[in-house]
């Protein structure tokens, strides 16, 4: 009887996504796969080539800082190219930059690739997540994030464990392996992926020819997007530890990196087995409340540390701040996909992307410090006020922000732009369409003067969409207002020809979502 229930969960897990989804995921799977040099860099310079700790951590921080610079080019790149050619832009340029890395000899020729490889590397990462937003239903978003994320941990897993074996035989066998896995990546993306980013003018807020109003500055400007970002930076600054932090402390106790080993390969084995059934438990339940629990369990997680004196301590804690991590991730990222704009979703990602590969950087430099001068204790109790101020955050802005939350306050269209900004528009004068929403009558907006203005819709009860409610029921909290691409009817109606950028997938109308008319 267990194992019957527990097929019935996996099917249902995985059903009722679109082919071209599980094409991506399995793009990210291949791509984790070989993702060797990051977990063997340290010590090809240092035991290969013979270069100093402190040399090896100056490349480490240029690959990095190629990171924070590309989530932002990426975003932007996603939005104005398409998310299919910044995946074979990133992917071809990672895969010729690892190879190029596996011959240079030069100390200063080393860290250059090093930077390039960072950059290139995470560029594509806004653009698979804008993508995934783009071809997953709303309400299978968190579930569709978190298939990723345990795909990613699921070839990080692999990887690692098979990075050891490879470095014995030959480094370069390592750099060219990943390189060739990447380059599959691209293969995959070319042949199977079709592009998903949504045509100027098919999201309410926008006008013919008007992605551009989606700027980095529009991004900026959306305070309570902004303030997402800085929470989810204090909560990776968390995470960074187990990485960071942890080695070092678990070292100064005493303990071998064998140990250190054994206590974090606990993270990965966790999230393989419980990313799954974790995810149908929080799927349909308030993000906001869930971002508070995970950010505090995140901090105390690591706070416990303080008090570990043996592996299984350790073990135990590392317990705590990967169930944090297995909640947090799919729930933050799908917060960020509602407040995001659908023609701006690469630069929004881009910018999320940026503070988790911002706090990659300051995480090193702010365990050291701590370490150095404190002790480990300071540094785990630091976690534990971190992760505090970070879920208080999360409780103060998600009760006041629409689209998010399930109370009356969850009225911010998704597609829209943040604060009543919007592109000039021409919509008819007095044609706005009567719609009808679940719990009364919705009327239409007059479609005059600025597109930002078409976003406002009245309705009895809830807000609803403007315009034909498609059979199955609206999405509670998240109506989909988007524009038809002109000229072709509102229902089922595919954008630019693509079978996954509208809401027609594979022959099939979607149902459960609202498609709005201005």
């Amino acid at each position: 009887m267990p194992l019957v229930a527990a097929r019935r969960a996996v099917r249902e897990t995985v059903s009722g996504l679109p082919r071209e989804f599980w094409w991506l995921w399995t793009s990210t799977l291949v791509n984790r796969l070989g993702a060797f040099v990051a977990t063997f860099m340290a010590l090809y310079l240092t035991l290969d080539r013979g270069y100093s700790a402190s040399y090896a951590g100056l490349v480490a921080s240029l690959h990095g800082l190629g990171g924070v610079v590309s989530s932002l080019v990426g975003g932007v790149m996603a939005d104005r190219l398409g998310r299919r050619p910044t995946l074979l832009v990133a992917q071809v340029s990672t895969a010729l930059s690892v190879a190029l890395l596996g011959f240079v000899r030069d100390p200063v020729a080393i860290a250059a690739v090093a930077f390039l490889v960072g950059a290139a590397s995470n560029a594509s990462r806004p653009a698979v997540q804008a993508m995934m937003a783009d071809i997953v239903r709303p309400e299978d978003r968190v579930r569709a994030f978190s298939l990723n994320y345990w795909a990613i941990n699921l070839g990080f897993a692999v990887s690692s464990m098979a990075a050891g074996f490879i470095a014995e035989v030959s480094y370069r066998a390592g750099f060219l392996l990943e390189a060739g896995m990447t380059l599959t990546c691209a293969i995959l993306v070319f042949l199977k992926l079709p592009e998903s980013r949504p045509e100027s003018g098919t999201a309410v807020g926008t006008a013919d020819g008007a992605s551009d109003a989606v700027g980095l500055g529009t991004v900026v400007r959306d305070g309570r997007f902004m303030g997402v970002v800085g929470l989810s930076f204090l909560v990776a600054l968390i995470f960074q530890q187990g990485s960071v932090g942890l080695p070092v402390a678990m070292g100064a106790a005493g303990f071998t990196p064998a140990d250190y080993g054994l206590a974090i390969a606990v993270n990965g084995v966790l999230i393989v087995a419980l990313q799954i059934p974790v995810t149908r438990f929080i799927e349909h339940r308030d993000p906001g409340r869930l971002l508070v629990v995970s950010s505090v369990l995140a901090g105390y997680g690591f706070g416990l540390t303080a008090f570990a004196g043996s592996i299984g301590v350790f073990a135990l804690t590392v317990c705590v701040w990967t169930l944090a991590e297995i909640v947090n991730a799919p729930t933050q990222t799908g917060v960020v996909v509602r407040l995001s704009p659908a023609q701006g979703r690469g630069r929004y990602q881009g910018m999320y992307t940026m503070s988790w590969s911002v706090a990659a950087l300051v995480a090193p430099l702010m365990s050291g410090v701590v370490i150095d001068r404190w002790g480990a204790e300071w540094l785990w109790g630091l976690c534990a006020v971190i992760g505090t101020a970070a879920g208080a955050g999360y409780w103060a802005l998600m009760r006041r922000m629409p689209g998010v939350g399930d109370g009356p306050d969850s009225t911010r269209p998704e597609g829209a732009l943040p604060d009543g900004e919007g592109a000039e528009g021409t919509g008819a004068e007095g044609t706005g369409a009567e719609g009808t929403g679940p719990d009364g009558t919705g009327a239409g907006s007059q479609g005059a003067g600025k597109a930002g203005a078409v976003v406002s819709a009245t309705a009895i009860g809830k807000a609803t969409a403007v315009g034909e409610q498609v059979p199955g029921g609206q999405v509670p909290g998240e109506p989909v207002l988007e524009r038809p691409v002109p000229g072709n009817p509102i229902a089922g109606n595919p954008i630019a020809g693509s079978p996954i950028a509208g809401k027609h997938v594979s022959g099939e109308q979607v149902s459960g979502e609202t498609v709005g008319s201005v």
